[in-house]
């Protein structure tokens, strides 16, 4: 017997080797596309923290909607910013504010030939820019806030979207949402919860997208990086309270969180790859530091592999374009 006796190289030699014994799928129906709509354009915006992302008017959205959907792309998650702001955060549940608006535009396009889902949150309605209404020493008052998110989720579900994704991180956000849309008559509404978001310092360019107000942090409500076991435990009450999907979020920087919740729910789990992830790869190779594609795709196959069953990612729709040229 000669050494070595086992190669594994044996199952690496060619593409189509390669494929056969991949473990793990990358598809573009795994794909979800955040898109923002910002009141009052008549064109495009780009975004200069995000290249290759605007804001859209809503003629735009509903082009690149049906461009979505004619990529393969699982899902469009629709961010709405205003051109007003108040304390309450009135714009998320003004049946014609923006964001609702957009779902109608949206789902009028592209009808039930894409998952459509709202971002549930307050921040980019209110003038002070955090996730819910203010208590008078400036704390963000949970149980306030609960309501609005309810008033919220059912204008969203009024205006014909499939699933809301609560982001808020506020105590019992899913139940008092869950509730609420069933109270209305909306019980075929699914929720998608932003279970494990970190306060992480790479929201920057997002904060450029919906033109954030925020001043401070949002430590008090969003978890702390150093925490895992946490995680856990937001994702029990959140699937007890009535969660179809969980969410982990930033994507990379926590794939050991991603695992951890994957192996311990039984619900699908979904990850958001988010602004200051896809601009450090889009910098990166701007100055020719990387392969682009290539690290567009690793990345995104890194999150599946660690047990997200869906993506939020800006990339989707020309990942999924990357993926059907490699196949």
């Amino acid at each position: 017997m000669t050494y070595p006796d086992v190669r594994p190289r044996r199952l690496r030699r060619t593409p189509a080797m390669r494929r056969l014994v991949s473990e793990t799928e990358l598809a573009p129906r795994q794909l979800i596309l955040p898109m923002f709509v910002r009141e009052g354009l008549t064109e495009p915006r780009p975004i200069s923290t995000l290249p290759g992302v605007v804001q859209h008017s809503r003629e735009s959205l509903r082009k690149a909607a049906a461009e979505a959907v004619a990529a393969g792309v699982g899902g469009i998650m629709l961010f709405g910013v205003p051109e007003r702001r108040d304390e309450v955060g009135s714009g998320g549940t003004d049946p014609d504010g923006i964001l609702n608006v957009a779902i109608r535009d949206v789902i009028a396009e592209v009808g039930d030939s894409t998952v459509v889902m709202g971002d549930l949150c307050l921040d980019e309605f209110t003038s002070h820019g955090h996730c819910g209404v203010l208590a008078p020493d400036g704390s963000v008052d949970n149980d306030a806030t609960l309501i609005r998110y309810g008033e919220m989720a059912v204008e969203q579900a009024a205006s014909g979207v499939h699933v809301v994704g609560p982001s808020g991180m506020m105590d019992g956000q899913v139940g008092f949402v869950r509730h609420a849309l069933d109270e209305a008559g909306y019980a075929d509404v699914a929720i998608l919860a932003y279970t494990v978001k970190y306060a992480s310092a790479l929201y920057g360019p997002f904060r450029e997208a919906v033109e954030s107000t925020l001043v401070g942090d949002r430590r008090s409500y969003q978890q702390d990086p150093a925490n895992a076991r946490e995680a856990l435990r937001e994702a029990a009450l959140d699937i007890a309270e009535g969660a179809d999907m969980v969410m982990v979020k930033p994507a990379l920087p926590y794939l050991d969180v991603l695992a951890a919740i994957a192996s311990a729910v039984d619900v699908p789990v979904s990850a958001y790859q988010i602004s200051g992830e896809y601009a450090m790869v889009e910098a990166a190779a701007a100055n020719g530091w990387l392969e682009r594609d290539r690290v567009i795709l690793e990345t995104l196959t890194s999150i599946r592999r660690a047990g997200a069953q869906t993506i939020l990612t800006y990339w989707a729709v020309e990942a999924a374009q990357l993926l059907r040229a490699a196949y």
